[in-house]
């Protein structure tokens, strides 16, 4: 499995907390020990225009651009977005878009939505979580870290 390139599309809009989101996955891998590159695309991000942010690791990765129709998951943080983005997705690509819907519905501080998500992805990657937590600590300053990581590690306890 750390063979695999595993490729991850993050998107939505400015002000969602997608690039935190991606920056954190990245980390999480690098502490692993993967190669990990990681592009973002953030025009007007500022007035919540599109952002996105592709990641990529594994063994050696080349390019930290995801293809079209590569992407393993899509983790989207806006229905256009996702609508958009979904044609990145592979086949068996894991779409976590249901998880932000049910997430954004429930979650009482929508700050802490990227989190949460990143708590939902990480069950699906062979990043140990001791990674996870370190990057968490490099992400988040001050006293948003013990927040943030309790609301990751809920998300990970979840089903």
């Amino acid at each position: 499995m750390r063979d695999k390139v595993f490729n991850i599309l993050f998107c939505g809009t400015g002000g969602q907390g997608i690039l935190t989101a991606a920056e954190i996955v990245s980390l999480a891998a690098v502490y692993d020990g993967y190669h990990t590159k990681k592009s973002e695309v953030h025009g007007m991000a500022q007035r919540g225009g599109s952002v996105e942010s592709h990641v990529r690791f594994g063994k050696l990765v080349y390019s930290p651009l995801i293809e079209e129709g590569s992407a393993d998951f899509l983790v989207s943080f806006h229905k256009g977005e996702h609508d958009r983005m979904k044609r990145c997705l592979c086949a068996n690509g894991v779409d976590l878009f249901a998880s932000f819907e049910e997430a954004e519905k429930n979650m009482t501080n929508k700050k802490f939505i990227n989190t949460h998500m990143l708590g939902v992805l990480s069950k699906n990657l062979n990043i140990r979580a001791e990674s996870w937590l370190k990057a968490l600590e490099a992400g988040f300053k001050g006293k948003f870290i013990e927040e943030n990581r309790k609301i990751f590690l809920e998300a990970v306890s979840k089903g």
